[in-house]
Parts: structure tokens; sequence; C-alpha cells
């Protein structure tokens, strides 16, 4: 406590009077704060987790982007944007945590619920709305524009290649996987080779849309915004296509894209990337991150859930 409220003081000008756990994703902490008049929500990215460094890297750059659509789009009630620091940035940091603070959003995440007929209309109504958007908005995209970029498959297949690199128990979990793995980043990677010079479309994606990243308040929200990306929508819309409600998503969503249709090979690589990233992630939490037992276990279950679904 007193440590969050030093860093609220000095770079908010914020006394915390009360502070609270909320629901956070894996690679983050959150609490809610109050300092007797207002309501705060705090993201807390840990330096010691391994998958820090991917997720803060880019937040000078998409946090612009995230503010003019804030802006200037009709998506303005539908996300929500950093309080800034006293120095005028858009996180600030101690020899252990980046924070980002945001005003407190009234609301739940949808989480493992199904969406209600309305949520599925603004759902589809905000990701047409954000996919209007490209390069030529008025703000520096380069920085997040998508370049087909798989190099993590090389740490991946090097990694699960030599049992020596995992405790007994999480090699066995592996071990009937390898092949799979190895058929699987191939395949990644000679769909990325095609994209790259496919001369595709490219929007504004949120690139992470399950349903822990969207709220429901006085209407519906769309949050963590650290894979904000300049891409092909399938990077957004493999997360709809197999929905039952998909048909009804692309009756709204062509009204805003008459001409639009799937691109099957861009499809396949967002949703086989999404599957490798995932496990690479979990296997880097196992490997490096200081886990405590329980969420070593938490972590292994959900390893366990990815490995399952490509041996699908």
């Amino acid at each position: 406590m007193d440590n969050i409220n030093n860093i609220l003081r000095a770079h908010y000008n914020i006394g915390v009077i009360n502070k609270s756990s909320q629901q956070g994703g894996w690679a983050s902490l959150a609490y809610k704060l109050d300092d007797g008049k207002n309501a705060y929500f705090l993201k807390v990215y840990e330096k010691q987790r391994a998958s820090t460094p991917k997720l803060t890297a880019l937040i000078d750059q998409y946090t612009p982007i995230l503010m003019w659509l804030k802006e200037h789009s009709n998506l303005k009630t539908h996300i929500i944007v950093p309080i800034l620091t006293k120095q005028k940035e858009y996180t600030c940091e101690d020899e252990n945590n980046i924070y980002m603070l945001y005003d407190y959003i009234d609301g739940g995440t949808i989480g493992n619920q199904s969406l209600a007929d309305n949520q599925i209309k603004q759902f589809s109504q905000i990701i047409s709305e954000l996919h209007l958007y490209g390069e030529d908005i008025p703000i520096k995209t380069d920085a997040i524009k998508e370049d087909f970029d798989v190099a993590f498959l090389e740490q991946l297949q090097d990694t699960v290649s030599d049992r020596n690199n995992f405790m007994f128990d999480v090699w066995q979990l592996i071990r009937p996987y390898v092949k799979t793995l190895e058929e699987m980043t191939i395949h990644v990677k000679r769909l990325a080779k095609q994209l790259k010079v496919a001369n595709l479309r490219m929007s504004l994606c949120h690139t992470d849309l399950h349903y822990w990243n969207l709220m429901q308040s006085d209407h519906l929200m769309l949050i963590d915004w650290e894979g904000l990306k300049l891409a092909p929508v399938e990077a957004d819309l493999m997360f709809v296509v197999d929905k039952a409600y998909f048909n009804e998503f692309l009756t709204i969503y062509q009204k805003s894209h008459p001409n639009f249709s799937i691109n099957s090979n861009a499809l396949k690589f967002y949703q086989e990337k999404r599957k490798l990233e995932d496990i690479w992630e979990f296997i880097e939490q196992l490997l490096y991150d200081k886990q405590e037992e329980h969420e070593r276990v938490t972590t292994i279950d959900y390893l366990v859930d990815e490995l399952k679904s490509i041996g699908e």
C-alpha cells in the first residue's frame, strides 16, 4: 500500500485512501484505488515477468492512437485512455513495476459469460468502427504496423526440441505435442512469407478480442489495448468466425465494409500464430518467471488447455 501510495502521490498528486485487488489478466496486476473523491484503476506490469517487455514496449506508440480514436471516432464511449502523469507521460515506474492509471469503470467483464443480443450488436458496431481507420489517420502508425514477424517461433522451436529445458512434469505434458508444434511452426512461417507480399489492406485492430477484454458498464467497453496493431482485419475476426452469432456480426460489419470478404490465409495465419504465441507465453512463464506454487499450477493448466486445442 505504501509503495503504491508513494507512486500515485509523486506522479499524479493523488493520495490513496483505499486499495483493493481487481480481476486482472495473467500478464499484469490490477487494483481499484480511491482518494475519497474519485475511484481509479491501476494496472501494474511486473518487470520480473518475461512478458512485460513485450506488453509495454509500444505504450508510447499505441496510446496516442487510442487517444485520437477517443476524440475523433464513434468509439469515444467504448474505450478508455490512461490518465497522464504530472510529467505528461502515459506511465510511471519504479525498480519493480511499470504503472498505468485510469479512471475506474463501474461494471464487470463479460469473462466466461455469453454476449446478450444487445451486446452482440454493440460489439459488432465497435469492431466495424475500429476497422474504418488505417494508416491514413494523422497519428504515426509505423511502430504498430504488421510485418508478419514470427521470430518467437525460433525460440519456441529451440526450447521444445530439448527436454533438458523442462522439469520432468512439464516435459511429460509437452512431449506428445512436439511434432504438432513443429508442423504448425512450419505452416505459420510459410503463411507469413506469403502474407508479406500479399499487399493486404490494413486497419487498426485490437488483436485480443476475448471476453475478458469486454466490460459492461452503461454500454459495452473494449479494454486492454496492448496489442493494438495496423493489420489485416482477420487479426480481429479470428475471434468471432466460430461464434454462433457470426452471421449477425457479419451483417452489421458489412454495412460499414460492404466489399469485405475473409482472406482465408490471413485468418489461418492469425489463428495458428495465436495458439503458438499463447503456448510460448505459458512456457516462458514456467521457465523464467518466479512463481508461487499455485501460480505455477494455474500456468500449467492454461498450457495444457492450449496444447489440447492444437492436438484436436
